[in-house]
């Protein structure tokens, strides 16, 4: 492993690269978050149908599946940090623009850019960090990392709230083109994983690298991290994008929505920090497996709430429990495999995992307009997760403070 003690431009401390890749994540999460208030808003105001609605948080997934497996291979090929920037300014610049849109068709195309932007900078993101770590730590640190992902969802709630009611909601989306500038300073000061840097003469053909992610001696690691992918996937898209519109269709009004979903968005902080607590403690299959459980049934419990006190306190438990396992899971998934092809592996999954994002908000979507009710579609995503959460006890080994190949 690479020191990075030094204070040179080739290396940077632990903290600093924490946070310079953690705000990418949080400026992530602004956006993935804003967008599902201004789901509710456009339902007012351009007096959007559900499956429209839907259509919206798919079309961001389709991008992050074309971005999370066409970067994740190139960042194989140039490096972690290229991938970093190239993926930060196509997202912040592509949802700036989206915010000029009058029309549904051009702002999810726009949507899709987006999207392709976050899904390929995620797993880089989490691929960087983990190269850049000892390994008696590093499952901690790409815990943390992921923690800033609830900040950016916190932030996104408040601006939601002040903002959307009083200035519309394209004034919120031009608030999240603000990372393009921070893309510039980022190539200047963010170092790449010294792993890839000392592996990138022994570089491999893409078809190479995607024919090794399934080869007989990784299958197991694949089949495992593609099917977590999936259902946690699905299920955190279909709920989260929808936890707005579900509470103005349980008869909230949008500004109440917006209140008591940035009440449940506090959750999430606590989530990761305990997360981070025990990952290296407990090991990342002890709390991917434990916090799925969780999740699944407070997504069981948020779907059947019949009472305000019991929509806020299950809709926390969900956040709580979800962005704790979002944490273990990108720890987890990078440690599958050696340097050569870790970027390839972690985005392919990754990019798997998005189908089930444009399934979730579709099948939401559809399934409100046949009228069923919340608590059979969150019932769905509890089956879905309780699958992710087998699949990790029963195909995945245990990695903690494992050096990374």
């Amino acid at each position: 492993m690479v020191s990075l003690d030094g204070k040179s431009p080739e290396n940077i401390s632990r903290n600093k690269l924490l946070v310079v890749a953690g705000l990418g994540w949080l400026f992530d999460a602004m956006d993935v978050g804003i967008l599902s208030f201004v789901i509710a808003a456009l339902h007012e105001d351009w007096g959007l149908n559900s499956q429209q609605m839907g259509w919206i948080g798919s079309m961001n997934s389709i991008g992050m599946a074309v971005g999370a497996f066409v970067f994740g291979i190139y960042a194989d090929r140039v490096g972690r940090k290229k991938v970093f920037i190239i993926t930060l300014l196509l997202f912040s610049l592509a949802s700036g623009l989206s915010a000029l849109t009058t029309t549904l068709a051009a702002f999810m195309i726009l949507r899709f850019f987006v999207g392709m932007g976050l899904g390929g900078e995620l797993p880089v993101a989490s691929t960087l960090v983990s190269e850049s770590v000892p390994a008696k730590e590093r499952g901690r640190v790409v815990v943390l990392l992921e923690s800033f992902w609830a900040a950016g969802w916190l932030i996104a709630a408040i601006i939601s709230y002040f903002i959307i009611p009083s200035f519309g909601w394209r004034v919120a989306l031009l608030l999240t083109a603000l990372p393009a500038l921070y893309a510039l300073y980022l190539r200047i000061n963010l170092p790449d994983s010294p792993q890839f840097s000392a592996k990138k003469n022994v570089l491999q053909s893409v078809s190479r690298n995607i024919k090794d992610v399934w080869s007989a001696k990784y299958r197991k690691p694949t089949i495992m991290l593609w099917t977590v992918w999936f259902t946690v996937v699905f299920s955190y898209y279909g709920m989260f994008l929808w936890l707005p519109s579900v509470m103005v269709l349980k008869g909230f009004t949008l500004i109440q929505s917006f209140q008591y979903v940035l009440i449940m968005t506090l959750a999430q902080l606590p989530g990761y920090f305990s997360a981070a607590w025990l990952i290296e403690r407990a090991g990342r299959k002890f709390v991917l497996v434990t916090y799925l459980f969780g999740t699944a049934a407070s997504a069981l419990a948020f779907g059947n709430a019949e009472t305000l006190a019991m929509l806020i306190v299950s809709g926390a438990f969900l956040s709580f429990f979800n962005l704790g396992a979002w944490g273990a899971l990108y720890a987890y998934s990078p440690e599958q495999y050696p340097t050569v092809i870790r970027g390839t592996g972690t985005g392919m999954a990754a990019s798997f995992g998005r189908v089930g994002g444009i399934l979730g908000p579709l099948l939401v979507g559809f399934m409100l307009a046949g009228g069923y009710g919340v608590n059979w579609i969150f019932g769905i995503f509890c089956v879905s997760i309780i699958i992710g959460a087998l699949a990790v006890a029963f195909l995945g080994t245990e990695t903690k403070q494992m050096e990374l190949e």
